[in-house]
């Protein structure tokens, strides 16, 4: 007779993550920090880069005379997250997004909308969602200081939620990987918007493949509420659990999978619609100036993000190329969901690979796009590489037992 057993955590952790961590690695990353540091025109960046470049290269150091990577990792973390960090906070010195945040929150406590009602110049623009200022509401509160400022709290809200979308018993050697990759640990120290809704994203698959609907619902939700780039998560997460439930429930039909599928999909746009409505129908027309027209190239003012992927090389050196770039994104958007109803992913990682590719075609072809933007296929990938195998029948192990 044959029986199934789910895999046990010890099956699931027979291969270490397959993250890069010797002497190569950081010798790479080292000297990718000591380029942004030489050539980069922001004061924070390139307080950064020096930083971390002595990080990396400390580790690599420390993996040639055969350290653990633990102890490398650590070095490097230290090296390129902690002691610029700590500088930068000491100086109050912050990437723009960290004040446009802080800023945000104010305006949120006093008029009841994140938005300036006439922006001018980019520095006006606040192109996040509502959900985005609660990161500044310390700052708003207590005044400014090295515990209120944004950027801990974004810092903090990733960290959290790409802990908890790990396995409970091997979080420590990815996590302590992802901070010190450079993607990620540039956001961390100087301040970045991306974060939260990368690590929140993660949870949510995470959920959504441990079979807890409305859970994985409200960690989307809140994602959406930050940025529009986590609205991609949802149908996603839809599709997997769709495609888990049915295959786990393949004697009672479609309607187990349809069932959870929607709870998480209601939940995810209620969670969404309570933290953004409210200030968005404060105020209709800033909220489109802030968070379409802007991020479009749609007015006066132009986005500093400028770097030269497709979408903006089309929109500024071909004419109607901002038409033909909004063109292939909206192409690449369709095929997308067109995949997840042909072939819904199966697993978490298949879901979270499907996603970042998703996001990496939609930050090519965004007419006003930027490398950091980068953050959300490297940490949807680095999540697929070693997260958690779930718990869920898709994953099973068949044992032959002989009946008496």
């Amino acid at each position: 007779m044959a029986t199934t057993t789910p895999l046990t955590l010890s099956d699931q952790r027979g291969k270490p993550p397959p993250i890069p961590s010797g002497a190569l690695w950081w010798a790479v990353c080292s000297a990718a920090a000591l380029g942004l540091a030489a050539g980069s025109s922001l004061g924070p960046h390139r307080v950064w880069g020096t930083s971390a470049a002595a990080g990396y290269l400390a580790a690599a150091l420390l993996a040639v005379r055969g350290r653990s990577p633990r102890t490398a990792g650590a070095v490097a973390v230290a090296g390129a997250v902690l002691l610029p960090l700590l500088w930068l906070l000491a100086v109050e010195r912050a990437q723009l997004e960290v004040r446009v945040v802080a800023r945000s929150a104010g305006l949120l406590l006093a008029e009841g909308t994140p938005y300036l009602q006439r922006p001018v110049v980019p520095e006006d623009f606040n192109p996040y969602l509502p959900g985005m200022a609660v990161f500044g509401l310390p700052e708003a509160v207590a005044g400014p200081g090295p515990l209120t400022d944004p950027r801990l709290w974004m810092g903090a809200a990733f960290l959290a939620a790409f802990a908890l979308a790990l396995p409970a018993g091997a979080r420590s050697a990815p996590l302590r990987w992802i901070a010190a990759c450079p993607l990620v640990a540039l956001p961390l120290a100087v301040g970045g918007v991306d974060l939260p809704v990368a690590g929140l994203m993660c949870l949510g698959l995470a959920l959504a493949g441990r079979g807890r609907a409305v859970a994985a619902g409200v960690a989307l939700g809140v994602a959406a509420a930050l940025k529009w780039t986590a609205w991609p998560a949802i149908p996603v997460a839809l599709a997997l659990l769709a495609a888990a439930s049915r295959s786990s429930d393949r004697g009672e039909g479609r309607r187990p999978g349809e069932r959870a599928a929607a709870r998480c999909g209601l939940v995810a746009l209620l969670t969404a619609a309570a933290l953004v409505l409210p200030a968005a129908l404060r105020d209709p027309a800033a909220f489109r100036a802030h968070v379409v027209d802007f991020p479009l190239g749609l007015t006066d003012a132009v986005s500093s993000a400028a770097s030269p992927f497709p979408g903006h090389l089309l929109t500024t050196h071909v004419p109607g190329g901002r038409t033909l770039a909004l063109l292939l994104l909206g192409v690449s958007a369709f095929l997308l969901a067109l995949s997840l109803l042909l072939r819904p992913p199966a697993t978490p990682a298949d879901a979270a690979a499907r996603l970042a590719l998703g996001l990496l075609l939609a930050i090519a072809f965004m007419p006003a796009s930027r490398f950091g933007y980068l953050v959300h296929p490297l940490v949807l990938a680095a999540w697929a590489a070693v997260g958690e195998t779930p718990r869920h029948p898709f994953l099973l192990r068949v044992r032959k037992q002989v009946s008496r």
